[in-house]
């Protein structure tokens, strides 16, 4: 597997030479928005002739290539800490250990399932992220016990649920 991946800013920086012979290429446009996206995902799978697999900063629309519908990932922050700070929160951790980071990270690559493979994706949907977010933050709040970090004693027993018992949630009366 080959990647690419670019943070320029500058729209069509990518050089995709036809020429190369790569299976699987990773092509990571991260730039923000999605008008200074180094290449498009449209002309990833192009390229790679629907062999690519593509994340980019901002979301793209799906993209149909030789009857496939391919759904771009989307990679930014908002995957990791959302669910890495209510961790930090809800273990009262005293400080942020690199184990609690790379928790994070494993947590969030456990729930690319096979069938997001399939389709493309390096991440779940960004549909899921308050699940994903749960997740994240329970195993970050479960390293940081297991690490002798956390103040908020003790520790619930299902930390999945605690978590989502912390999360915010925007739903207002109505007052009419």
């Amino acid at each position: 597997m080959c990647a690419c991946m670019s943070t320029l800013s500058q729209p069509k920086s990518f050089v995709l030479t036809p020429t190369v012979d790569l299976q699987k290429p990773l092509i990571m446009a991260l730039s923000n928005p999605t008008s200074q996206a180094e290449c498009t995902a449209e002309e990833a799978y192009t390229w790679s002739e629907g062999r690519a697999i593509f994340a980019s900063g901002s979301p793209f629309d799906p993209f149909e290539y030789d009857g496939k519908v391919f759904v771009p990932g989307q990679a930014n922050n908002a995957y990791i800490f959302p669910g890495f700070g209510l961790g930090v929160i809800m273990s009262g951790a005293i400080r942020v250990h690199d184990d609690m980071l790379l928790t994070a990270s494993e947590a969030l690559a456990a729930q690319v399932t096979e069938e997001h493979f399939k389709k493309g994706l390096i991440y779940p949907p960004f549909s899921d992220i308050r699940k994903i977010s749960a997740n994240i933050a329970a195993k970050v709040a479960a390293k940081a016990y297991e690490l002798g970090l956390a103040s908020h004693l003790p520790q619930p027993e299902d930390l999945v649920k605690y978590a989502e018992s912390c999360m915010y949630s925007p739903v207002y009366r109505s007052y009419r």
